[in-house]
């Protein structure tokens, strides 16, 4: 015996659903309703004697406050990737000056195109603005060992001084 191929299985099962959302919907009024747009053309083309509505002003939300970010609550290592002696220490001096909670500094062995600042998803727009203090251009997501509840900065020759 033979069971029935699976594309007639779910054929028998949408004409089934089908007819149970006909027989479900078929004594409820309509809910669309007709326009006929030669009546609309005939009014548009009528003087009319009423005065218009006046608008009605609608109030404007309020926008939502943006979440300010917190420089010290967020943790950075700065890593040196290049052969420039004390740039991971210069550059967290840097970091901590301007209110950012450094807390390890580092060399970096690897390969890294330019000076880059790492970070996890839900810390994306402290890395940006990290990178903005310290003028490094590229941001990118972390990758590989590095943590996902901190900030990390790896440093090329081309690193701002």
């Amino acid at each position: 015996m033979a069971f029935p191929s699976p594309l007639v299985m779910l054929s028998v099962l949408a004409v089934a659903m089908a007819s149970i959302t006909f027989v479900a919907t078929r004594d409820q009024a309509p809910t669309e309703r007709r326009v006929d747009t030669a009546t609309i053309a005939s009014a548009d083309q009528s003087p009319s004697t009423e005065a218009t509505p006046a608008p009605v002003e609608t109030p404007t939300p309020e926008p939502k406050p943006k979440p300010q970010l917190k420089r010290g609550e967020v943790y950075v290592e700065v890593y040196n990737n290049s052969g420039i002696r004390g740039l991971a220490a210069a550059t967290a001096a840097k970091a901590t000056e301007v209110g950012w909670a450094v807390v390890g500094e580092d060399n970096w062995q690897g390969l890294i195109p330019t000076s880059t600042v790492y970070f996890p998803p839900r810390l994306e727009a402290a890395g940006k603005q990290l990178a903005l203090d310290l003028g490094i251009k590229r941001t990118a997501p972390a990758v590989g060992v590095m943590k996902r509840d901190r900030l990390t900065i790896i440093l090329t020759a081309d690193a701002p001084r």
